[in-house]
């Protein structure tokens, strides 16, 4: 999630937790602490320029539920022995700083970056992808609860304001999980009927919202992809067929920036052959054709040769995209039966090698 929103839970958690009398200093302890594993990018940067290693190492270590309890204690017994709060109520300091801590990649693994909450096992990332990495509706509840409790201070108002804050951000949670669950049920049908019932796909909510959701399945020779308004859409959902270059991704597999990525977004990606290399798209964050992250990794030969990652930036239109995704999340574009869906695949998906262009 953004920083603001780790801020403010990180604040909320310890707040709750610490004493009363302690309460302005732990909103600023647990801010501090909310914020601290997401610090990663630092050392990071300083140790490499490659930018497929700066996404896929970021919420790795720090970000573990194995390292952060770890970390937890160490702070909170250098704080114990130097004295002062922590010393005088230990046992509230603990579960402050460990749930303010904890909370961080918990939440991370609400988006569908990818957390490594289990890291060093090589498991893959943690991607439950039900909000957006920014969402007002989660944070609100949390910033007006900190808001309170410092202006409060150590009234039991204070208390009740992170309490109910807590909650309701929590109960937000709560309903992106039921909704995607909702897209998703809607999603296996149509997909089913397309003959992609055993397709890999994931659901993801467009930007600042969970009313809108994005579902893309993985088929031979690319990815279809879907949207689905719980506001407006009344009907079976519908996707459009995009190419990949798959014979080119499984011939450069061997690639370690290939399999780095592959390992990281659960194989959610485009590949394509642009001028002789080979491009990686992430296609879990943004929409076709419009990808956040693109990578070259490769260049043609036989076989694939690796090349130092780089880095393609697209220029992105924010504003354009809020304004469509506004749009769409209250407007239906049109009903389409089953085979309509099924006529869209086999029609929309162009051979592997158009991928090229």
């Amino acid at each position: 999630m953004d920083s603001l929103t780790q801020i403010v839970l990180g604040a909320a958690v310890a707040a709750a937790v610490a004493p009363a009398r302690h309460r302005r200093a732990a909103l600023l302890a647990g801010a501090a602490l909310g914020t601290l594993p997401d610090l990663d990018s630092l050392p990071i940067a300083l140790l490499t320029d490659d930018p497929v290693a700066l996404m896929t190492l970021h919420r790795g270590a720090s970000h573990s539920l194995f390292i952060l309890p770890l970390l937890g204690w160490a702070i909170w017994a250098l704080f114990k022995h130097r004295g002062g709060r922590v010393a005088e109520a230990p046992s509230r300091w603990f579960w402050a700083m460990q749930l303010a801590l904890v909370t961080h990649p918990l939440l991370d693994a609400f988006t569908v970056y990818g957390t490594q909450l289990l890291w060093p096992l090589a498991t893959p990332p943690v991607m439950w992808s039900s909000v957006f990495i920014i969402d007002p509706l989660y944070t609100v509840w949390l910033l007006l609860a900190c808001v309170a409790a410092f202006l409060l201070r150590e009234r039991a108002a204070a208390q009740r304001a992170l309490v109910a804050g807590l909650v309701l951000s929590t109960a937000y949670l709560g309903w992106s999980l039921a909704a995607k669950a909702m897209v998703e049920r809607e999603a296996d049908r149509a997909l089913a009927a397309m003959g992609l019932g055993d397709a890999p796909r994931f659901s993801v909510p467009m930007p600042f919202t969970t009313l809108l959701w994005r579902v893309v399945a993985m088929t031979p020779s690319g990815y279809v992809e879907g949207f689905r308004s719980l506001a407006a859409d009344d009907g079976a959902m519908r996707f459009e067929g995009h190419a990949s270059n798959v014979q080119a991704l499984a011939e450069a597999s061997h690639i370690p920036a290939v399999a780095r990525l592959a390992w990281f977004n659960h194989g959610f990606m485009r590949a394509r052959d642009v001028d002789g290399e080979l491009v990686l798209s992430d296609l879990r964050m943004g929409t076709d054709p419009d990808y956040f992250f693109n990578f070259a990794v490769a260049r043609r030969g036989s076989p694939w040769h690796a090349i130092p990652p780089r880095q393609l930036r697209a220029p992105r239109d924010l504003g354009g995209t809020w304004g469509a995704t506004w749009q769409r999340i209250w407007q239906d574009p049109g009903a389409c039966a089953p085979p309509c869906q099924a006529a869209s695949y086999s029609d929309g998906v162009l051979p592997a090698d158009s991928a090229s262009k």
